[in-house]
């Protein structure tokens, strides 16, 4: 069956390849440390998560997706318990928590199941390819190239410190991307979801279990009716091909 071609924007981390997860494994050894650290004091795991969250997402809007941010969160979050307590900061501490933090990036890159399937499927279908991610280059461009997603994207990527509506324009603008036929694949509610539907693209919202809080913002109730929620890689393909015979048929 012949398509009528459509311009398919994928996120990266959380849609092809696993991302939290690995935080989450480094975030337990964490939580383990400082409950040792502070457990005197009465400290509990869910007070050490809530302020360790709290300045994780105030640092990302003020910095952007900079790879030092998590290992200073686990830092800040470990000084403000002991100015809470009265206790000097341990510089030697302080040098095991950056790290700890900075070995989250360290993790082997896994694709979720069904990544190749889906991206050789849109491929075969004759469909252009887009990957825009953020945080620093240098630990994207080792993922993309470790999961040989070259083959699928070629020139066609975009790395970015800041994932937001200005960041996706700009993208936008700088290739004929023809926005009724522009799809934005990805599961963040903030930095891929509402950037698409603002700038009049098509959004695929990739739902998953386990997410980081920064991505999970409340949607105005006509963005909501505006995408497309999904649970599974496996059925962006079914999406986009549905799209893409209704729009052919509807051409003759």
């Amino acid at each position: 069956m012949k398509y009528l071609t459509q311009q398919v924007i994928f996120d990266l981390d959380d849609t092809l390849v696993h991302c939290n997860k690995y935080f989450d494994l480094i975030l337990g050894q964490y939580f383990e440390m400082m409950s040792d650290w502070f457990g005197d004091e009465g400290v509990t795991i869910e007070e050490l998560r809530r302020k360790q969250v709290e300045i994780d997402v105030e640092t990302v809007n003020m910095k952007g997706l900079a790879s030092d941010n998590f290992p200073k969160s686990l830092i800040a979050t470990y000084r403000y318990f002991c100015a809470k307590y009265n206790r000097p900061a341990d510089r030697f501490q302080e040098e095991q928590l950056m790290k700890l933090g900075l070995s989250v990036y360290d993790q082997e890159i896994e694709a979720y199941p069904g990544m190749v399937e889906t991206l050789d499927n849109l491929k075969h279908d004759g469909h252009q390819l887009h990957l825009y991610t953020g945080g620093d280059h240098s630990v994207q461009r080792r993922k993309i190239e470790q999961m040989k997603l070259d083959l699928y994207f070629e020139d066609r990527i975009y790395i970015r410190q800041h994932k937001n509506v200005e960041s996706l324009e700009t993208i936008l603008r700088s290739r004929p991307f023809n926005r009724k036929r522009t799809w934005m694949i990805g599961n963040s509610l903030r930095t891929d979801v509402l950037p698409a539907i603002t700038a009049g693209v098509k959004s695929v919202y990739l739902k998953q279990q386990n997410e980081w809080l920064y991505n999970m913002i409340e949607l105005q109730h006509e963005m909501q009716q505006s995408l497309i929620t999904i649970s599974s890689i496996h059925e962006v393909v079914p999406v986009i091909r549905g799209a893409a015979v209704r729009r052919n048929t509807s051409h003759g």
